[in-house]
This record gives structure tokens, C-alpha cells and sequence, in this order.
């Protein structure tokens, strides 16, 4: 006798007895490979079409806030990098932005060229990927995942030699960054970047005009501005239903303020805007590389200032917020004075994002519930925490 109601929806049932006696109730995952994670998806379906759909998080909870309560403020950098994986030294920036606008500490002109630089090359990694997954999601697994995948491996060769790791990086620090660029890096950088046009060039012609897409994804998912902006969904999502936030462009941070790039934007918010407008994104993020691999000056990689052993910042609260790959990513932070934060807290871009997710689905068929979930850019790390 199965107890836990959870565990009574894993299998398609019909309700009798009710006005739902000819809805299917189905459960996707949470092992399910298109929930890109433990993540599950209690569906009710009328025929084929979507009545109703429940997102069940929780399966890869890691009481990530209340492990940082308890400890040193530097000792939580290395927890940031499992939020979102794919974009671990994003991650690292926001955490330090946070801690950085607590205790009041300047970063020097070189880290911050050498904090965009990066995390303009997250922002590719993340949205190559995204693409590669999202075919994979329409049934396409092959071609353009390993194409995705070749060139994430271009960028995770440079962050192995800058940080170490290829993914968990631990790199930036308050004040700065952990150690200053290698010799060569820089060149090699530039070479990636200036390759990385044509390799845009090429999905784009693969994926953006293909027809099979284009009927799959078009007019498939999208919500009204008002709701996405009421619902708090940040990051390409909104952009792709034409509302002009970007965080880099509406708060600056950093020193995003000194860099010539556009905020490109969607009209419809469907699936097809999602993706089509991670493409613009990255090639926006290409200029940004260029201009910062050209302008970054000689200097410290870290202030010299910058205490390490017996961080104490003041009694206090702050949120330091960027805009990540996937939207805004902040960090809550109040301090008591001690070593340890009083209240750590994390916004991230997947979990607010999925908010909406039933929103998006009803009235659709059940084979663009995954599309539509792959279009929002998940990562279950961030989500659960």
C-alpha cells in the first residue's frame, strides 16, 4: 500500500467520481531525462492537452543557505560554484558583488576586466549548451549537442588554466580574483573569441531556419509581459517577449558601463524567442570580450588591502545582484559582525523562472511541456539549493 500521494501519481490513473473522472493524471520524472535533473512535473491531461501541470521541487535540496550561516564568509565561495554548475564564476561574482557592497571593499581596475572577461565566457557556455540541450528536448539528440559541447570545451580549457578546474572554480575573491592571468592567456582567449563568430554563424543556419523547429517552437509557450514581469522572470525569458531589462544595462555593475552593446530583444516570448535570442545574446557578449581582452589594463588582480583570515564586515545588510546567464542572481546578506553571515540568501534565475511553468503549458500538448521546460534554461543546483 503505497502511502506518500506522490508516490500514488507515478503511474497514469484515471479519477473517478468527480468532474475530472476522464482526466490522466501523469508524472514526468523525477528521473525523467528531459527535466534536465530531479525534478517532477504532475500533469493532468485531457486527451493529449494540458488541464493542469504542478512543479514538485525538492529532490537535490543541500540546505546551501543555512550551511552558509554557519560558517566563515570566504568558506561559502566554493558552495556558490554547485548553485548553477554550468556557471560556476558567475556564481562566484554575485556572492562577492554581495560581500563586496556589505563591507564597502574596492576592486581593483585589472579584476574587474579580468571578472567580465569571464563571465562573458560563462554566458557563452551557458547558452551554447542551452542550445545543444534544447534539440535534444525536441527529440534531436546528436548533431548539435556535440557541436555545443566541442566548443564548451574551448572555454573550459582556458578556466582550467586560470582557475585550476574546469567547472568548480572557487576563483573570485572579495576585493578581486584568486590569482592574476597566466602567461598566454590572453591570446589564447582572443583566438577563441575571434573563432567563435563563424561557429555562430553555422547553428544558427542549422537551427534557426529549420523547419521542423520552427513548427515545433513558434507560438508554443509564451505569456504576456505583464505576467512575466509580475511573476518576477528575469534573463532572456523576458527579454525574449520584448521587455528591455538587463541588469548590466539597468543597474550596472562593475564596469559594465564602459562597454558598447546592445540589449537584443524578442516580440513574441515563445519557445523559438528563447532561443533565438540566447544567439544574439552571445554574439553581444563576443563584442563585450573583444573590447575588454583590448582595454584590460596592467595592475592588481586583487586589492592589496583585502583581508582573508578574520573577515569581519560591519554590522549590516546588503544585495548584490548580476545578471546571469539565466537572469538576475543575487545574494541576501545581513551581518552581525561575527565571521559568519547572520542571514545568507540566494534569488536564483531557474527557480523564480520555473514559477510559471504551469502557466506556459495548459492548453497545450503534452510533447510541448518539455519543450516549453528546456525554452526556461534550468539548473535543478540553484533551484532546490
Amino acid at each position: 500500500m503505497i502511502s506518500d500521494p506522490l508516490l500514488q501519481q507515478s503511474s497514469p490513473v484515471l479519477e473517478e467520481g468527480s468532474d475530472d473522472d476522464q482526466l490522466l493524471r501523469v508524472s514526468l520524472g523525477p528521473q525523467h531525462p528531459s527535466t534536465h535533473g530531479v525534478f517532477r512535473m504532475n500533469v493532468e491531461l485531457d486527451g493529449e492537452t494540458v488541464v493542469r501541470l504542478k512543479p514538485v521541487f525538492g529532490y537535490l535540496h543541500r540546505n546551501h543557505e543555512k550551511i552558509a550561516e554557519g560558517q566563515t564568509y570566504l568558506s561559502s565561495m566554493p558552495f556558490t560554484d554547485r548553485l548553477d554548475y554550468i556557471c560556476p564564476l558567475t556564481n562566484n561574482w554575485a556572492y562577492a558583488h554581495a560581500v563586496e557592497k556589505l563591507a564597502g571593499i574596492e576592486v581593483p581596475e585589472r579584476a574587474e576586466y579580468m571578472r567580465v572577461i569571464t563571465a562573458e565566457l560563462t554566458r557563452l557556455i551557458n547558452h551554447t549548451a542551452f542550445a545543444g540541450f534544447f534539440l535534444g528536448d525536441m527529440g534531436a539528440w546528436g548533431s548539435a549537442l556535440m557541436y555545443a559541447f566541442r566548443e564548451r570545451e574551448k572555454i573550459l580549457d582556458l578556466f582550467e588554466d586560470l582557475t585550476g578546474a574546469r567547472m568548480m572554480s572557487n576563483f573570485m575573491r572579495f576585493g578581486g580574483c584568486r590569482n592574476d592571468l597566466p602567461d598566454g592567456w590572453l591570446e589564447r582567449c582572443r583566438a577563441l573569441v575571434d573563432n567563435y563568430e563563424p561557429f555562430l554563424d553555422e547553428m544558427e543556419m542549422f537551427l534557426l531556419g529549420n523547419e521542423i523547429l520552427i513548427a515545433r517552437t513558434q507560438d508554443v509557450g509564451q505569456l504576456p509581459k505583464e505576467t512575466l514581469i509580475n511573476g518576477g522572470i528575469t534573463g532572456p525569458m523576458l527579454r525574449a517577449a520584448g521587455v528591455a531589462y538587463d541588469i548590466r544595462k539597468v543597474d550596472p555593475y562593475g564596469i559594465y558601463d564602459r562597454f558598447d552593446f546592445k540589449m537584443p530583444l524578442g516580440e513574441k516570448g515563445d519557445c523559438y524567442d528563447r532561443l533565438m535570442i540566447r544567439f544574439l545574446e552571445m554574439r553581444e557578449s563576443l563584442k563585450i570580450l573583444k573590447q575588454a581582452i583590448k582595454d584590460i589594463p596592467e595592475g592588481d588582480f586583487i586589492a592589496p588591502k583585502a583581508k582573508i583570515r578574520g573577515f569581519k564586515p560591519p554590522v549590516g545588510e546588503a544585495y548584490g545582484r548580476i545578471e546571469g546567464p539565466k537572469g538576475e542572481l543575487g545574494f541576501y546578506l545581513v551581518s552581525d559582525g561575527t565571521p559568519q553571515p547572520y542571514r545568507y540568501r540566494v534569488r536564483p534565475p531557474s527557480f523564480v523562472n520555473l514559477t510559471l511553468l504551469e502557466e506556459m503549458c495548459v492548453g497545450l500538448d503534452i510533447a510541448d511541456v518539455v519543450i516549453i521546460l528546456g525554452s526556461v534554461d534550468i539548473v535543478l543546483g540553484e533551484v532546490d539549493r
